[in-house]
Formats: structure tokens, sequence, C-alpha cells
């Protein structure tokens, strides 16, 4: 109940800011635009393996509908609250950090999934011939395919967040899991165009689960079975964050408050 009061909070906190968003998003369809004209420039002519020109535009155009799961606070903002000492009082509460945390970005991330992805997916539906599923299961199987994205995108910005309790500044590993989310996810390439070392680290890592495989599903290129990888990765990070967390509790450093 408390994790849900949370996400609520959140969730009309940032109905507050529609019209900001709404320029964000507008800006987001204008970038996705580019995109695909580079791609359908690019693939004028050429097979371009088994997606096809049309298989790289609903390519490009559903990662770029999605992009915004992948959009979290700095660090949930706990570098924030390591500043203000604020972490103190958030250590103190009877909900774990980490569940507080999560409950506070899950409820930003329903809304911008409802005010951005949906919108920008809407838009390309209407005015670019992307692929639909052709089975009524796989929009199932890709909703619980966005989740993980979505879930793993926020674990991994939890980790990111705490490391200001050793650190104090962690904005820069944010810039650098933004940096390998936009290399070794599949984002502007499938994974299988990757140089094969590349290949090797993004399949070691869970980038491919932000992106790749989830637009793979949406396409009916993969099975659903490739979602136990997901699974996979979300718990092995949740139990690395709760780990984390209670490191922390026998190491708080604040730096004012």
């Amino acid at each position: 109940m408390v994790s849900f009061v949370l996400a609520r909070k959140a969730y009309l906190q940032n109905r507050q800011y529609r019209t900001g968003h709404a320029i964000r998003m507008a800006g987001s369809v204008i970038i996705g635009m580019i995109y695909i004209s580079l791609w359908a420039r690019i693939g004028n002519g050429k097979p371009l393996g088994e997606y096809g020109l049309n298989g790289m535009v609903s390519y490009i155009a559903f990662n770029q509908s999605c992009i915004w799961l992948l959009i979290t606070t700095f660090g949930l903002g706990l570098e924030e609250a390591v500043r203000t000492g604020q972490i103190a009082l958030d250590l103190l509460r009877p909900l774990n950090l980490f569940v507080h945390m999560v409950s506070r970005e899950a409820g930003r991330t329903v809304y911008f999934f409802l005010y951005c992805c949906i919108p920008i997916y809407t838009v390309y539906a209407l005015f670019i011939p992307i692929r639909q599923p052709e089975r009524p299961e796989t929009w199932l199987w890709t909703a619980i395919a966005l989740i993980g994205t979505a879930y793993i995108s926020i674990c991994i910005s939890y980790m990111i967040g705490i490391t200001a309790l050793w650190t104090t500044e962690s904005r820069f590993l944010h810039y650098l899991h933004h940096a390998l989310n936009t290399l070794l996810s599949g984002f502007l390439i499938p994974v299988e165009w990757m140089p094969s070392w590349l290949q090797a680290v993004s399949r070691c890592s869970p980038y491919p689960f932000l992106q790749y495989h989830p637009t793979r599903i949406y396409m009916e290129m993969e099975d659903p079975h490739m979602l136990i990888g997901s699974i996979g990765w979300s718990a092995g990070l949740t139990a690395v964050c709760y780990l984390l967390t209670r490191i922390v509790r026998n190491k708080v450093e604040v730096q004012g408050g």
C-alpha cells in the first residue's frame, strides 16, 4: 500500500509538467524521424539482412517510442539526498530504501509511458508504415518485456545513485551508463550487426534487454523465451540493490543538512 501511494504521488507530480513533457515528446518524435530518414537513405536498394528497409524503419521507430522508459531521475535522487542529508531520514523510514526509491520512480515511469511512449508510437503508426504484430499475444509479451526494460533501468539508476555514499558525485556514472546503453542496447543498430567482440560485450550485459530484445519480440523476430533473460537480470540486479542498501545502512556519510 505504501509503495502504491508513493508511485501515485510521483505520477501526479509529473502530471503538473505536461506542457514541458509534451515539448520534449515532440523533440523525441523529430529525432526519431531523423534516425528513420537516415536509415531510409542508407537502406535504399540494400537488403538489410532479415529486417529489410521497412523492418529497420519499424525497429528504429519502436526503439524511439520506448526510449522514455529508460529515462530515470539522476541516480533516483540519491545523490541529492546525500548532499542535503535527506538520506539519513530516508534510511530511518520503516520502508526499505530500495523499495521506497523504486516505488517513487515507478510512478514517474508510468506517467512517461502514458504521456510520452504511447503518443510517440501513435504518431509513428499513423504517419510511417511500421510493422504491427500479427499475433495478439505478441502485445502481451511486448508489454512484459517493456516492464523488464523499465525495471532494469531503475535498478541500474539506483546502483549509480547509491555510489554517492562513497563518491559524493555519481553523475559521471549516469552519463557512462547512458553512453553504454546507446552503444550496447541495439538502440541505433541491431546487436548482430556489431563487431563480434562488441556483440560479446553486449550479450554479457543487461543492455540488450533494454531495447534490442523487446523490439525484436514486438516485431515477432524472437520467441518470448528471451524474457527469461530479462527476468534473470531483474532478479540479479534486485539482489545487488538490496545488498548495497544493507551495506549503506552501516555507512552513511552526510555532506550537509
